[in-house]
């Protein structure tokens, strides 16, 4: 039994599809179709059940399937302990990270390329719920943002900073006067909301009441960076975690006075998933950046 034989088995299992799951692995349907073959009659038995309408799983196929992503696993995590064993003269690290978790990033990854300049950054700006996705599938090596509201038991969070939504204004803003501000306190001005799905509004919707009928909102973006602009060029103001002003001379942060305000900056890995020397050695310089170190000691202050 190959490790093709078993790669080729789970794409079609996931699929149902011969036709998809022969491009998803860069062979023509009558190559993939026989590999199906050979692996089926080296276990004796039917792993599907295929007419020209549909693709299903027979039950020895049920059976195998989670064999073999358990098997595939093991190759994978062998071949990355290989490339650990190199010290990290080679190798790509699958980074994936929410919009509103940029403002970490810049330091990073210049001080992560100076350092291994012969490994290959490859970082994925998503949703959380997108991320976590491709995080189950392995996909990436692990996730930056903050902490999932949602329930992932397959998935492990560790802390490296504490933050707090925040109203986001021009420092020359009525609001940039207050120290801190309430929900309430918004209603006579104009906001400019990150879109659905982002963190700072899923921490935004669990404070409102009755969804946005306290806000005056006028626009709702998905990324963060144009949404700075739109602040900085109108005067309008915005929701975000406090971090978003970092590099931002010209904006203030207002945190909003609401015990369930707190935002938990946070690296998001796969429970029971060997963790590349090169993911490490990446988690341990952002912990040293500027930022990270700023927030953690505003907390503990």
């Amino acid at each position: 039994m190959e490790l093709r034989h078993l790669k080729s088995f789970i794409q079609a299992a996931r699929t149902l599809n011969f036709s998809e799951a022969a491009r998803a692995t860069c062979v023509t349907q009558s190559t993939f179709s026989q590999t199906i073959k050979q692996l089926e009659d080296e276990l004796g038995c039917a792993l599907f059940f295929r007419n020209s309408h549909e693709v299903t799983l027979t039950e020895p196929g049920k059976e195998l399937l989670p064999f073999a992503e358990r098997a595939i696993q093991t190759a994978d995590d062998c071949a990355n302990r290989m490339e650990d064993l190199k010290n990290m003269k080679c190798g790509t690290l699958n980074i994936g990270v929410t919009h509103s978790f940029n403002m970490v990033m810049h330091e990073t990854i210049k001080d992560f390329i100076k350092r291994y300049p012969e490994i290959r950054l490859n970082v994925v700006y998503m949703p959380m719920a997108e991320l976590i996705e491709r995080l189950s599938k392995r996909e990436l090596d692990f996730v930056l943002s903050f902490r999932p509201q949602g329930h992932y038991p397959q998935i492990e969070s560790h802390i490296l900073f504490e933050d707090r939504l925040s109203v986001i204004a021009r420092k020359d803003h009525p609001l940039a006067r207050k120290e801190s501000i309430s929900l309430t306190d918004l209603s006579d001005y104009p906001i400019a909301l990150p879109a659905k799905g982002l963190q700072a509004r899923k921490v935004l919707e669990s404070i409102l009441p009755d969804g946005n009928a306290e806000l005056n909102v006028h626009i709702e973006m998905n990324e963060v960076t144009p949404l700075l602009r739109i602040v900085r060029n109108t005067g309008i103001c915005t929701i975000l975690s406090g971090s978003a002003t970092e590099d931002a001379e010209d904006l203030k942060a207002i945190p909003i006075c609401h015990e369930r305000c707190r935002m938990e900056g946070s690296v998001q890995t796969l429970k029971g998933c060997y963790r590349k020397a090169a993911a490490k050695e990446f988690i341990r310089i952002l912990s040293e950046t500027s930022l990270v170190r700023k927030r953690i000691s505003e907390w503990l202050a």
